[in-house]
């Protein structure tokens, strides 16, 4: 005899066989049970969820002699012949192939004519969608008045393309994706009574690949079975027949982006490409792992949810806080625009090559989330160079005076004050007097003499932002934005402004910053800095 496919192997005889569709399951059952039975279903789902298995069990089920609790007996000579496929009772039609007005005109004549056995006549009509306006019109009378010993059962994968007409006159029944975890018990289940020997981790994974569809998970379970033939199945093995890419390079990819490591990124991708890994499925994949990482930074109970073991949780909840979630936001949309160019691209290599070049260089794309990634790519490169600078020995961030005789135009004794300065710091003088109102007027008087002395990322903030001089000699600063707001809230950030004043006035000043739409001091009217000067200001970029 000849090899049968899984799928068609094991197959589901009975009800109870089904998995994953419960609700629908039930229903049927109870209406066999019951003598309720409809003269008009409709079942549809995606492929792959047991649509036409349960209709072909359904037709076993009315016609058979002795059902038992709403189950088809399976040995009386009505279940024998449906299962054979040769009752005349039970009539198939593929609504792909079958799809015109004569073809349904055919079906009208031939219901005027009563079961020569069993009880009842069930058309089961698959991918109904496909059929043609004419052909929907022609079904329309039948399928509401049809005569008692008729049932019409239609499935298709595209419900919304079924007139309203039509679905008015069916019980309808959605059938759900299948979950990973019962996908993987039935290949378990199915792998035993086969004798092959696999790894759970193996049977996870095409699980989770089938995305819902069983008879998907059947096919690549089979594919896999006959590629290692009287071998144990493991999940390198599955990895490699379905060219797909292990969890481990989606992390040294991620990190070598977040990096900024273009050539570093290249490589990888060409070791995909020489391993034979198909961009498709990489591409959804490496979507699926940006999500896990996106529900582990969004909420501080996602492990149960997450499907990965426990060294992989680990990973990715260390990578979780590498990022921020507008940074994963926008990764996970470009790939996602990703997966829907790839799937029919000619060169497939180049979209994913661009699409991590954007994730790279952030300055090439205009959308409006990446303004936040480039601007934690510029706090990155400051803080890295400013590390350097106090691996050196300089004193530029902790004291920058010692940058006013160059940023400010000053002469030889701003940068002898500078020295000074850290000199004083060395010595941990006492601590400064607390600043005044008269010190907060000439601070705000003063205030692009300071602004020149900080860095330029702090400068681009502050340029927008208004003054306002608050009561107990505190200075009020008003960001333009929420994202002006909490980058000058940044500690570091207001110390560096302090520090300045400081060298300025000799006094400790409180900063209180704000934003413009939630200012707690609206009744304090703001001074704009363009008119504090009566010009444009313009900022050096250092």
């Amino acid at each position: 005899m000849s090899y049968m496919a899984l799928y068609r192997k094991f197959r589901p005889s009975e009800f109870s066989e089904v998995r994953g569709q419960d609700h629908i399951v039930t229903t049927l059952k109870n209406q066999i049970k019951a003598d309720r039975i409809g003269h008009a279903y409709l079942f549809c789902g995606t492929r792959g969820t047991g649509k036409t298995t349960v209709a072909k069990i359904f037709a076993k089920a009315v016609n058979c002699e002795h059902p038992v609790d709403g189950n088809p007996c399976g040995v009386c000579a009505a279940c024998r012949s449906i299962a054979a496929g040769t009752s005349m009772n039970v009539i198939e039609i593929d609504a792909a192939s079958n799809n015109g007005v004569d073809n349904i005109r055919e079906i009208r004549e031939e219901v005027a004519y009563s079961p020569t056995e069993g009880k009842y006549k069930v058309y089961i009509i698959d991918e109904v969608h496909m059929l043609s306006i004419g052909a929907f019109n022609a079904l329309l009378k039948t399928l509401e008045e049809p005569p008692s010993y008729v049932i019409f059962i239609l499935a298709t994968t595209e419900v919304h393309k079924i007139p309203v007409t039509i679905l008015s006159r069916c019980q309808r029944y959605d059938f759900r994706r299948i979950t990973a975890d019962t996908i993987s018990d039935r290949l378990r289940e199915l792998t035993e009574r086969e004798g092959v020997q696999t790894e759970e981790k193996a049977l996870r994974y095409i699980a989770k690949a089938a995305d819902g569809s069983m008879r998907d998970a059947l096919s690549l379970l089979d594919q896999c079975i006959a590629f290692y033939l009287d071998q144990e199945l493991t999940y390198d093995h599955v990895l490699d027949v379905l060219g797909a890419v292990d969890t481990e390079v989606y992390s040294r990819l991620l990190r070598l982006t977040l990096d900024q490591d273009l050539p570093g990124v290249m490589e990888q991708i060409e070791e995909l490409v020489v391993q034979g890994r198909e961009l498709s499925q990489f591409v959804t994949d490496f979507t699926w792992y940006l999500r896990n990482l996106l529900l582990l930074k969004t909420s501080d109970h996602m492990e149960d949810v997450l499907d990965v073991s426990t060294e992989n949780l680990k990973r990715l909840q260390e990578e979780s806080r590498m990022l921020e979630t507008d940074t994963l936001m926008r990764y996970i949309r470009i790939f996602s625009e990703l997966g829907g160019q790839i799937r029919y691209a000619s060169q497939k290599r180049v979209l994913v090559e661009v699409a991590f070049i954007k994730l790279c260089r952030p300055s090439m794309e205009t959308n409006a989330d990446v303004i936040l990634d480039r601007i934690r790519i510029l706090e990155q490169q400051f803080e890295e160079s400013m590390a350097e600078l106090a691996a050196g020995g300089a004193y530029l961030y902790q004291n920058p005076g010692i940058q006013a005789g160059s940023a400010a135009g000053g002469g030889p004794g701003a940068g002898a004050r500078g020295r000074m300065g850290a000199q004083q710091a060395s010595e941990a003088p006492p601590p400064a007097p607390e600043a005044l109102p008269e010190d907060v007027q000439e601070v705000v008087k003063n205030w692009p003499g300071v602004t020149a002395r900080l860095h330029p990322l702090l400068r681009t903030y502050l340029k927008d932002a208004g003054l306002k001089a608050l009561g107990g000699g505190k200075l009020g600063i008003i960001a333009a934005t929420p994202t002006g707001e909490a980058f000058l809230k940044e500690e570091a950030h207001l110390r560096e402004i302090r520090n300045v004043i400081l060298q300025d006035t000799g006094k400790e000043m409180e900063i209180l910053v704000a934003c413009r739409e939630s200012d707690p001091h609206k009744d304090v009217g703001a001074i704009d800095i363009e008119q504090l000067i009566h010009t444009e200001i313009e900022y050096e970029d250092e």
